[in-house]
């Protein structure tokens, strides 16, 4: 029966003073020791989550503006890349041309030396060709003198008759 009476004098609304102090009591040693055990720990670790977090997204920052930064770069490099390409291709087209001029040039040239000494051998044998025909030419008139002559200096009379005309024309030039 004295539980019941403990029960029935037991009121919310009007605590006893013992009671008061001892939960308030054993409050306060709760409190301190999960403030000591728990509550530090658990704040250390959303600090230290807290910092990992931070660190991590500035490290993203980092990387991005690191990759706008080599995007950047690289379309720098690129358009470089292009101008080059542009000029090589350019100066590779001139000295192509160039090139191919000069190997014009000089086969013409070439072929000009070429006609002409062409043009100066044939000359070179038609001359030869005429003097080996005057000389041809000379030799038979030679002969064909020499045996006109033979037949008319056969006789005497037809010799000093010959030789009296040859003076004569001497004398006269």
């Amino acid at each position: 029966m004295s539980n019941v009476l403990f029960l029935a004098d037991f009121s919310v609304i009007k605590p006893d003073p013992g009671l008061i102090f001892w939960t308030t009591l054993i409050f306060l040693l709760v409190w301190v020791l999960l403030g000591r055990m728990a509550f530090g720990p658990i704040q250390s670790a959303l600090k230290k989550r807290e910092n990992d977090i931070q660190s991590a997204l500035d490290e993203a920052k980092k990387a991005r503006d690191e990759m706008a930064a080599l995007h950047t770069k690289n379309e720098e490099l690129m358009r470089q890349t292009q101008e080059e390409r542009a000029k090589i291709l350019k100066e590779a087209k001139e000295t192509k041309d160039a090139i191919v001029k000069e190997a014009k040039e000089k086969a013409e040239n070439e072929a000009r030396k070429i006609v002409t000494n062409a043009k100066q051998d044939i000359e070179n044998q038609r001359l030869a060709a005429m003097t080996d025909l005057k000389n041809q030419v000379g030799v038979l008139a030679i002969e064909i003198a020499e045996k006109v002559l033979r037949n008319q200096l056969d006789n005497k009379g037809a010799q000093e008759k010959l030789v009296d005309d040859l003076v004569k024309e001497i004398e006269m030039n």
